[in-house]
């Protein structure tokens, strides 16, 4: 048997890929293939070019084959992306959790679509709450599930000379033993950036020759002999650490037997100005000098400490002409400014090429590194890289959301130069700075930020234009030809309302006539203004407008086919004029307004017919040809429904309310396919067909003539402020 795991260095690919391994790793568990499993790891090991990626998976692989993974309760790799469900609890022990700063984000919508369009959008709104809950011990010098268990400091000395420096730690309790049982623990901390940590134990006595003595080295963490970055029997050989990453590492031993010995640290620097291996290579030290016209805070560049500016008000700085394979420059991220983005430039001035390698806290390498760029074709896949125009002349590229701390980055010469062929073409430029949003929004937006849920660190986005979106607004989501072309159809769909305003007016209905053109102009400006071509009034005011006028002429529509006299007319539009108000106040935008809408309307048809019902019944049960008799009510009751259907016949045309009915079952459908990418057709046409339903039903109501044989169009001509009529000739 033989399997291949694919591995990427986007994180939720990776728990993805890990995820459908575990099918595999419960077989083998059953199967006893102990072998297979080897395998599996054995290929891990040789494939994922970064050792934090290794220990990751291979304990996440453990976790598969003993079968007790659970996404939700045991998430272990960060920089990871989960979707949002009803309950979701992510628990990480003092194994998992690095010092310094974590955050925490809520993302919707993230891609290359219009985000930052103030179009409608009838999703479901949710409510969340959060809890964050740190439990620690009360002393750094303890660790532990009931924090017993101590954490030895090392005691330290610093000697510096020409060739570097050298810090020699050791245990303050010399000659300490171990059993086979026990473990000890040791913190140290390295300041700045070094070459090399080197752990050997001394004064070692063992009990028997077979007798070892492990050492487990962490950056970060507790070290065990499960959770480790490097490890090692230091009673045969030495413990040697290349390029340790600046701050605080664990040092965790255990043996076989009892094993006596005295715990030996060594931190070994370069002079000033160089780096790595022999302290051959040059390291520049870079000072940050913030952009005095950002409006973003934090927005600053970088220029060595040595002197060197840049020429005009060009933020690039010259690389000195050498001879070496590395140049490595160190910048710092304050705390606070998590939430800005390294920008890389580097421009060759000569054929020269290069690879540039980025890690955090500590020098890279080939092998050991956060973020390369080599090519085109070769560079970081992950989420937080972000490559831009790089080619041959140059090198473009982001880091995004970089951590606070301190940042190597390391420039690889590729061929090699002596220094007469150095002089004689020009100087390569390399620009580095912390931007708030890449690229400037590509000139396709406005860079904004925020401060997140405690007030220390801020963050930044892009807010882009009507016809780009992305993350960098780089995206062109609608074409200039496009834009025209949907601005056109959203507001002159509106030109519908035309129909049943014209209908109204011929009918003097004044009080519909002025409703739908009211409606139909305020919806044509709200649209002008949402697709960015004109604003008359704030968008808030034309938002409301558009919507309650839309509302008032639905139900204005139904009020208009009922035979209520005016009084009861004028008290339903009042009562509809309030509570549309509040719809369109609040949440206007939200679907369930079309279905209050509407039942709102219908209650005032049915409203209409009641007090019409009411008023005929005691009419005729007064007459003198209605009988209250039980053997008669019956007949009474059938010959009333008779002479109702009678009534609803020669009331409509339902020629007319069948043409109605069948535009708003259109108007609905298009109401309900909009998407983001679609509105603009959808939409107008919801503009149209909506109208054009208003129009066939107002055409439905055959005029009525009183006994007096007046005719009057519809039911009784009124108006909303008019109290009474003086009678007409």
């Amino acid at each position: 048997m033989s399997y291949t795991l694919k591995l990427m260095c986007h994180t939720s690919a990776l728990q993805n890929t890990l995820k459908k391994f575990s099918a595999i790793g419960h077989t083998l568990q059953s199967k006893n293939q102990r072998s297979e499993i080897k395998k599996v790891k054995s290929y891990i090991l040789s494939t994922v070019p970064h050792t934090w990626m290794k220990r990751n998976i291979l304990e996440k692989l453990g976790r598969f084959f003993n079968g007790s993974f659970d996404g939700n309760q045991d998430i272990e790799i960060a920089e990871q992306c989960y979707p949002m469900q009803k309950n979701i609890s992510l628990r990480l022990t003092n194994e998992q959790i690095s010092p310094g700063a974590w955050y925490v984000g809520l993302f919707n919508g993230i891609g290359a679509i219009r985000t930052q369009g103030k179009m409608i959008v009838r999703s479901s709104a949710f409510s969340y709450s959060a809890n964050i809950t740190v439990e620690g011990c009360k002393s750094s010098t303890i660790w532990g599930p009931s924090c017993n268990q101590t954490i030895y400091p090392l005691s330290c000395s610093r000697f510096d000379n020409k060739t570097g420096s050298v810090v020699s730690c050791s245990d303050s309790s010399p000659n300490s033993c171990l059993t086979g049982v026990e473990t000890k623990t040791y913190a140290l901390d390295v300041y700045g950036i070094a070459e090399q940590l080197i752990i050997t134990a001394s004064n070692v006595k063992v009990d028997s020759n077979e007798s070892y003595l492990m050492c487990y080295a962490r950056f970060g963490d507790i070290a065990s002999d499960t959770l480790h970055d490097y490890a090692g029997d230091i009673h045969k050989v030495a413990l040697v650490i290349n390029n340790p990453k600046a701050g605080r590492w664990y040092i965790g031993t255990n043996s076989s037997s009892k094993v006596c010995f005295s715990m030996n640290v060594k931190v070994l620097g370069c002079p000033m100005g160089k780096a790595g291996p022999n302290c051959v290579q040059q390291l520049y030290m870079l000072q940050t000098v913030m952009r005095r016209e950002s409006l973003t805070p934090f927005e600053s560049y970088y220029l060595p400490v040595d002197g060197v500016t840049p020429s005009g008000s060009s933020t690039n700085f010259p690389l000195k002409s050498d001879t070496s394979t590395w140049t490595y420059f160190l910048m710092n991220i304050p705390q606070g400014g998590a939430g800005g983005h390294i920008h890389f430039r580097l421009t060759p001035g000569s054929t020269l090429q290069y690879e540039v390698y980025l890690r955090f806290g500590g020098l890279p390498t080939v092998d050991d590194h956060d973020y390369y760029y080599v090519n085109r074709t070769s560079a970081s896949r992950s989420m937080f890289f972000s490559l831009y125009d790089s080619s041959q002349e140059k090198i473009d590229f982001y880091i995004l959301y970089a951590r606070e701390g301190t940042w190597s980055l390391g420039l690889r010469q590729l061929n090699e130069s002596t220094a007469a062929t150095a002089s004689k073409h020009p100087s390569t430029l390399v620009s580095l700075s912390l931007e708030r949003c890449p690229r400037r929004c590509s000139s396709h937006g406005n860079c904004r930020y925020a401060f997140d849920a405690s007030g220390l660190s801020s963050y930044s986005f892009c807010s882009c234009d009507r016809t780009h979106g992305g993350f960098d607004c780089g995206i062109e989501v609608v074409s200039r030809l496009g834009h025209i072309i949907q601005s056109i159809a959203l507001i002159g769909s509106n030109a519908a309302a035309l129909l049943p305003a014209y209908w109204a007016l011929r009918q003097r209905e004044y009080p519909e006539w002025f409703l739908f053109t009211s409606s139909g102009i305020s919806s044509a400006l709200y649209h002008a203004c949402d697709v960015g071509t004109w604003c008359v009034l704030t968008y808030n005011v034309l938002q409301f407008m558009d919507f309650w006028l839309s509302f008032m002429a639905v139900i204005g529509t139904f009020v208009y086919l009922s035979t209520a006299d005016e009084a009861v007319k004028r008290t339903i539009h009042a009562v509809v004029a309030i509570l549309t108000a509040l719809l369109a106040l609040t949440q206007a935008t939200r679907a369930s307004n079309i279905i209050i809408v509407l039942a709102i309307g219908s209650l005032g048809l049915l409203f209409g017919f009641l007090v019409e019902f009411v008023t005929k019944y005691r009419s005729y049960s007064g007459s003198s040809g209605f009988s209250l008799n039980m053997r008669d009510r019956p007949r009474a009751v059938k010959e009333w429904v008779s002479n109702l259907i009678k009534t609803l016949k020669k009331r409509f045309r339902w020629d007319f309310m069948a043409a109605g009915l069948v535009a708003f079952t259109m108007a609905a459908i298009s109401f309900k396919v909009e998407t983001s990418s679609s509105y603009w057709i959808w939409h107008s046409i919801w503009h149209l067909t909506i109208y054009t339903s208003s129009f066939f039903f107002l055409c439905s109501k055959i005029a009525t003539v009183n006994n007096e044989n007046q005719t009057h169009h519809g039911v009784d001509n009124y108006e909303l402020t008019r109290q009474d009529s003086l009678p007409r000739n």
